[in-house]
């Protein structure tokens, strides 16, 4: 067994157990937390492979992003009182068995031809993709112009909030 498939077996058993833990858990903080460890999880097998970019993109998307947008979202919502069903519970389980004996049905019924091309998932690869003329500069292009329209207009709605309750404070003194 060498190290390398060692290490594999470390970082896939996290993503599992994380992955069960979210799936599981009755607390949805703690579901929250197991969906982390399924995020590095993921990162690992990305940086065991060699895609250095696609690890660190997934860390910070996902477990920077996704994750925390998730517990503000729990933060911020009322809590339900109501418990897990048992039935629930089972149909999504068997539902997931037979999910899983499909894909491996699927997986190794086919034969898959071993690739031989150059890695793909480096920084610099991925960085001139985006930005030959060829590939994606315009779908990249238009993105990032979305998203500053987008963050220019946070700014604005913040800064109009802040104007309306800073005039509110000062109706009420007066």
């Amino acid at each position: 067994m060498t190290a390398e498939f060692l290490a594999f077996l470390v970082v896939a058993a996290a993503a599992v157990s994380g992955a069960l833990i979210t799936l599981w858990s009755r607390s949805i903080v703690r579901s929250a937390f197991g969906l982390i460890l399924a995020f590095l999880g993921v990162a690992g097998v990305y940086a065991l492979l060699g895609c250095a970019f696609l690890a660190i993109t997934q860390l910070v998307v996902y477990v920077g992003g996704v994750v925390v947008l998730y517990l503000f979202g729990v933060m911020l919502t009322p809590p339900d009182l109501e418990e897990r069903r048992a039935s629930r519970v089972t149909f999504w389980a068997a539902l997931g068995l037979v999910s899983l004996v499909l894909f491996s049905i699927s997986l190794f019924g086919t034969r898959l031809p071993s690739s031989q091309g150059k890695p793909m998932g480096d920084a610099a690869g991925i960085g001139e993709a985006l930005l030959t003329r060829d590939a994606y500069l315009l779908p990249f292009e238009i993105a990032s112009i979305l998203l500053l329209v987008v963050l220019v207009g946070a700014v604005h709605l913040a800064r109009r909030e802040k104007k309306k309750a800073q005039e509110n404070a000062e109706g009420e003194k007066a």
